[in-house]
């Protein structure tokens, strides 16, 4: 058994840890005012904030009055999914979906523009081509298509967007500075594939848009899942950068790209520190470096990994697999978090089977789950902060005389739907935040977009053909 001085310096790095990540009041109220002046800043001058603030150039959200039939392309990494809706209007609403999704073959990920979307433009054409009796669009028009395309785009308009860069192992570089949809139109053409793309959007106006189709106080949409980004529905005269004529609703959603939020009231760690500075991109999307699943078992990891050679935690040996980075996944995290056991043998088996460790004592278990809740704490707790900022910066976060209308946010992602001690903070944080008052009229929806029915049911509110039936 380890001397009680050893113990003593592992609980040691462990309060340190803790008193270092704190999010009083004071702190997440600082968080979340930061977080509304860089908003202000994102929508006055292209390149002024942090926020990037994308003008999405989504005026029209779904109603739910939407009918017809209508396809989407969600293009997010190495798979891809072709999706089919039926839309039946505000009595039918979803009458029929239907998806398919495929693998991108390896090579395809790193040739040339022309063979990837040739290979996505085939996979469409065999999608259409299984379409059933009575689920044809109307002699004369194209099929209409929302394209979903969750790497960095400049958009240029509803349907429009030059690539900025890949991500997510994609390295094809002619596609680069290339108009996407012009890509994939062009694809489709060579095959005969008769489909007329009407937007372009990321997974996060996806989310919102599923988000309104079904309910019309929707006003943001948040992603908690391996990233994070959270888009709203801003007043188009409220965009300053903004210099093409106003849109008739009046509005414009906004992609505020949060992830890349940050702020001097951070609660950063010499452990995020390090992180960032090893990461594939130092420097960048610090927000998401402390609230996303891709990072929360890494700051677990490190801390553990400080634990084990400083305070031999482990024993006398580092257990090798514990210096492997994200070698500790957040739903593994998330396992030994919710670990309702009186010996907690999920943690015990979970560092037997991920980190080699043979056996570990209670006390161990519980100072691992303790080290769980802080990292997860912080991470609810900041995401919550991001919230009210833009609650505030639409003056949703005081009540007016009177008001009584609901303001709904979207969430999506699996942090959020997998990691129940995470959401339970992030609503019980928010609850602090506004007051009990104002958190009332505060509705979290868990979002139907049913990863790209949004796209299509943006396809729908922006159809060319909607112009014609209203006249």
């Amino acid at each position: 058994m380890r001397t009680s001085g050893k113990w003593s310096r592992a609980m040691a790095i462990l309060k340190e840890f803790e008193e270092k990540c704190g999010t009083p009041m004071r702190k997440l109220r600082q968080v979340a005012d930061a977080m509304t002046v860089e908003m202000h800043a994102g929508l006055a001058s292209e390149g002024g904030s942090k926020l990037k603030m994308l003008i999405s150039y989504v005026d029209n959200l779904p109603t739910g009055d939407e009918k017809g039939l209508f396809y989407a392309l969600d293009l997010g990494g190495t798979n891809f999914r072709v999706i089919r809706v039926l839309l039946g209007g505000k009595e039918g609403a979803v009458v029929k979906q239907e998806f398919e999704e495929v693998s991108i073959p390896p090579h395809l990920m790193t040739r040339s523009s022309n063979e990837l979307f040739d290979f996505i433009a085939l996979a469409l054409a065999k999608f259409v081509a299984t379409e059933s009796e009575g689920l044809h669009p109307l002699p004369g028009r194209p099929r209409e298509l929302g394209f979903t395309f969750s790497f960095p785009v400049r958009q240029v308009s509803i349907a429009s967007g030059t690539l900025i860069k890949w991500t997510k192992g994609f390295t094809i570089e002619d596609a680069v500075g290339q108009d996407v949809v012009g890509e994939l139109t062009k694809a489709m053409e060579r095959i005969g594939l008769d489909m007329h793309v009407a937007a372009l959007v990321n997974d996060t106006i996806g989310t919102l848009a599923g988000g309104r189709y079904y309910n019309p106080d929707v006003i943001a949409a948040v992603i908690l899942g391996t990233g994070t980004n959270a888009a709203y529905v801003e007043r188009a005269h409220a965009i300053p950068k903004w210099h093409g004529l106003l849109p008739k609703s009046g509005e414009m959603v906004i992609n505020m790209e949060w992830g890349n939020f940050r702020s001097s009231h951070l609660p950063l760690t010499e452990y995020d520190q390090a992180l960032d500075a090893e990461s594939l991109n130092p420097g960048e999307q610090i927000f998401e470096k402390i609230i996303s699943g891709m990072y929360l078992g890494e700051i677990v990891r490190r801390v553990l990994l400080k634990m084990a050679i400083e305070a031999d935690f482990f024993g006398n040996i580092v257990p090798p697999k514990l210096k492997i980075p994200f070698i500790l996944r957040t739903p593994d995290m998330s396992a030994m978090h919710h670990d309702s056991s009186s010996d907690l043998r999920v943690v015990g088996n979970k560092l037997k089977d991920i980190l080699e460790v043979p056996s570990t004592s209670l006390p161990m278990r519980k100072a691992i789950v303790e080290l769980c809740d802080i990292v997860a704490i912080r991470g609810a707790r900041m995401s919550a902060a991001g919230i009210v900022a833009i609650l505030k910066k639409l003056g949703k976060d005081t009540l007016m005389d009177g008001e009584r209308q609901k303001s709904v946010i979207a969430l999506d992602g699996g942090l959020f739907e997998h990691y129940s001690k995470f959401s339970a903070c992030m609503g019980s944080t928010l609850k602090e935040l506004l007051g009990v008052e104002v958190y009332e009229n505060i509705v979290i929806t868990h979002s139907n977009d049913g990863s790209g029915i949004g796209a299509a049911l943006l396809a729908a509110s922006h159809s060319q053909y909607l112009e014609a039936e209203e006249s």
